[in-house]
């Protein structure tokens, strides 16, 4: 008996829907290839990131440089690989993006959550905390953290994590307050289910489409802000390859030697284009209401 369309599971809706945005797919295939270039970026790189080489300093690149293919994006000026730093920074921005993002994801949603099925005076008491955080300006709350506990790169994925926490803890609050309302959740109560069972297993699987979507965006916000950290010396450390520290040392060489900076900003422009094609492919198949 043949399966009509209204049978389909609605995850296999949702990937269909997916697949047919084409700047979704596109996204997609963007981010698998920064992933990739991270997961194999030692067998991937041409030369030793950190490796110095004076006497190949501010070499152009090889399209520049006749008869040269050794280094096809030039070298900084202390003659290091720049495709070869470019490739490894993708590894440690996307460390960044999932450390910061994943901790921000687990502690926002149990904020949230705990503070929409209550409601009362505890709801009040968490959103109002949640209320002074978003009153600073989120990078420079990110900065004021790494400068009390330090400049690092583990300290710079703390900070960004705790800037990240409000977004997830209000989405998810919203979903919460109107899940908690539906009939299915009055069922689990008159069945005498405990409450922590109702939060994570009965409301909070039906809460993931703004939360699926949320952290794929965020990302996309923790590539940006990791690499403006490092810019200004808060992040990554030397002789570490960041593409926002590459950027902060090569700045002064904008006008002699551009392709020192250029490189890592174009990685970081299409790791962050990446993130946000796919997370706007993500809302409209995860939308009903977006959907043709």
């Amino acid at each position: 008996m043949a399966n009509h369309p209204e049978d389909r599971h609605p995850m296999l809706d949702q990937l269909s829907q997916l697949w047919r945005n084409k700047t979704a797919v596109a996204g997609l295939f963007i981010i698998t290839a920064f992933v990739l270039c991270g997961v194999f970026a030692p067998y991937l790189s041409p030369h030793d990131p950190i490796a110095v080489a004076l006497y190949e300093q501010l070499k152009p690149p090889a399209w520049d440089d006749e008869g040269s293919t050794e280094n096809l994006l030039g070298t900084d000026d202390l003659g290091r690989d720049i495709l070869s730093r470019i490739i490894h920074g993708a590894r440690v921005s996307l460390l960044v993006a999932v450390v910061s993002v994943g901790l921000a994801f687990c502690c926002g949603t149990l904020i949230g959550s705990v503070s929409g099925y209550y409601k009362g005076r505890l709801d009040n008491l968490v959103m109002r905390g949640i209320d002074i955080i978003l009153s600073f300006p989120y990078i420079l709350l990110a900065i004021v953290v790494v400068a009390y506990l330090g400049p690092s790169l583990q300290n710079a994925m703390l900070a960004i994590a705790i800037t990240y926490v409000p977004r997830f803890a209000r989405i998810v609050r919203a979903s919460v307050l109107e899940e908690s309302e539906k009939d299915y959740v009055m069922a689990a109560r008159a069945i005498g289910a405990r409450n922590l069972r109702i939060i994570f297993v009965t409301i909070l699987p039906n809460c993931m489409g703004p939360l699926i979507v949320q952290t794929t965006l965020s990302f996309a916000s923790a590539i940006l802000d990791a690499a403006a950290l490092s810019f200004l010396g808060l992040g990554a450390q030397p002789p570490t390859p960041e593409w926002g520290a590459d950027i902060a040392r090569s700045r002064a060489l904008i006008l002699r030697a551009s392709w020192v900076m250029t490189f890592p900003g174009l990685a970081i422009l299409g790791a962050v284009l990446g993130f946000n094609l796919l997370g706007d492919g993500l809302r409209d198949a995860l939308d009903p209401r977006l959907r043709d």
